[in-house]
This record gives structure tokens, C-alpha cells and sequence, in this order.
């Protein structure tokens, strides 16, 4: 994809989260698939980050995620490209306890050389498929080295090539559904608010040839792999013993292979070398 398609594409993304912005909480904030994956995310940054380290996110939405690790006494430096994103996390810290450990830039990830916040950090996480609105992810991971210390680590959530629930739909005849995450080499269409643009998906591999000069892989795991993706609405509610019982199983298989790579969406965490 063209540089000039690309920043067309993600002009679009920016009006589409910004028009979004106001009621996106309303929306995801109440569901239990979005609480379980927030959840399972921040527990597995709390394994690896510095206790009260600097952070800088990326796509931070509404910084429901800022929010959290600066209750819990980090830096967090919350960058977007959608302005009115960023006006809902500020209005949300404004007269805070916490409002002093939080910063915001608008900024977006393919353009970190711009970033008037730039310096090593102590961790750089990427939460729920913000970088798969890119077709050039590996100019973003390219450029992440010189944000982080030697020793820190980020931690990037994408949404997977291969979805083992949506595969299964194959067999109720939804080819189109099933397979369109593996035949998206040119990216898929997605609309927001009315609004569409394009994403692509990636396997752990891909981010894993990317990084390797300057990162070593430490971990790996499936999300939505047992548990089904938000989309199917309300299985949580309908279904809150089966529920729970997907989130023990994939507690038990996020690790191990296949599990750890054909979920809705993958967590890789990598350490700077």
C-alpha cells in the first residue's frame, strides 16, 4: 500500500474513533468479553513492567488502560490519532489524583519520529488491534527500538491472521466470514460510525522477524481463543456458567501452541536486547 493510501487510510481511522469517542465507553464498557480481555491484558503487563516505571501507549482510545496503570503509580504517556479520543481521556483525569501521571499527545504510530514526548521508556504496550489499522506495521515496529530502554518491554495486542472461531464457521457455510482473515493480503474493509476504512491482520511471526534484531520474544498468548470474540453479543449473559468455564480453559491453553496464536487476538511481549 501506497505512503499517500496509507495516510488516507488512517485520516479515515481518526475521523471514525473521533466520531466514536463520545458514547465508545457506553458502548464496550459494561461488556464482560471487553472486561475480560482489558483484564487479561493488564495482567499480563503487570508481569513484565517495572514497578512505577514510565509507559507509553499507543491507540489509547479513551485511556480506560492509562487509567488503570496510573492508578497503580505509573508514567503513562497516552498518544492517538484521534483527537476526540484524546479529549475524553483528558476530560476523564482533569482534577484527578492521578491526573500529574498522565500526558497526552496527538500522535500517530507510523509518525513516532515525531513525537514531541520521545525518549526511552520503561515499557510501550499497544492494546486490542489499535496497529492493525495500518498496512506498514513494520515501519511502526522498526521504529520502537529507540523508545524503549535497553531491558524494557513492549507489549502489542493485534488481531490474528487465523480466528479458530471464525474458521469454524466454514462448516455453517459462511466461507466468506471464515476465511477472510487468511485471504486479506490487500487488508479488509471496516466501518466505524458509518465510516470506513481499511485494516489488515498479522501473524506472531511477522512481528517476530520484525523485532528480532533488537527484541527477543518472551511471551506469547491466544486471546479469544476458547472464549468467543465480543461480537457474538451477549453469550457472556446468556451463558455465564459456560462463560466462566471458557475463561478457565483458556487460562490453562493461552500459552501452548495452537492456542497461543489462532485466538480473535494474540498478546507478544518482546524485551529490548
Amino acid at each position: 500500500m501506497s505512503v499517500l493510501l496509507n495516510h488516507i487510510n488512517e485520516l479515515k481511522v481518526a475521523e471514525a474513533f473521533t466520531k466514536q469517542a463520545e458514547i465508545f465507553d457506553q458502548l464496550y464498557g459494561d461488556d464482560k468479553v471487553v472486561q475480560y480481555k482489558r483484564k487479561r491484558v493488564r495482567d499480563h503487563i503487570l508481569k513484565y513492567a517495572k514497578e512505577k516505571g514510565s509507559m507509553l501507549e499507543l491507540n489509547c482510545g479513551t485511556g480506560e488502560d492509562a487509567i488503570f496503570f496510573a492508578q497503580k503509580g505509573f508514567q503513562v504517556h497516552a498518544t492517538d490519532i484521534s483527537s476526540g479520543m484524546l479529549d475524553v481521556l483528558k476530560r476523564k483525569v482533569k482534577g484527578s489524583v492521578y491526573e500529574n501521571r498522565i500526558t497526552t499527545e496527538l500522535c500517530s504510530f507510523t509518525e513516532l519520529e515525531m513525537l514531541s514526548g520521545r525518549r526511552a521508556f520503561d515499557y510501550l504496550y499497544s492494546n486490542l488491534g489499535g496497529l492493525n489499522c495500518t498496512a506498514d506495521l513494520n515501519k511502526v515496529l522498526e521504529s520502537l527500538g529507540d523508545l524503549v530502554r535497553e531491558g524494557g518491554v513492549i507489549t502489542l495486542v493485534i488481531i490474528s491472521k487465523f480466528c479458530l472461531w471464525e474458521f469454524l464457521l466454514m462448516f455453517k457455510g459462511k466461507f466468506t466470514t471464515a476465511f477472510r482473515r487468511i485471504l486479506s493480503a490487500n487488508g479488509r474493509a471496516a466501518q466505524v460510525e458509518g465510516k470506513n476504512f481499511r485494516c489488515w491482520y498479522y501473524n506472531p511471526s511477522f512481528l517476530r522477524k520484525s523485532l528480532k534484531d533488537k527484541f527477543d520474544l518472551i511471551d506469547l498468548e491466544g486471546l479469544c481463543t476458547i472464549v468467543p470474540p465480543s461480537y457474538i453479543y451477549n453469550f457472556a449473559d446468556k451463558y455465564p456458567k459456560g462463560f466462566q468455564l471458557m475463561i478457565n480453559t483458556e487460562e490453562r491453553l493461552k500459552n501452548k501452541w495452537p492456542w497461543n496464536r489462532t485466538g480473535d487476538y494474540f498478546i507478544i511481549s518482546f524485551r529490548r536486547k
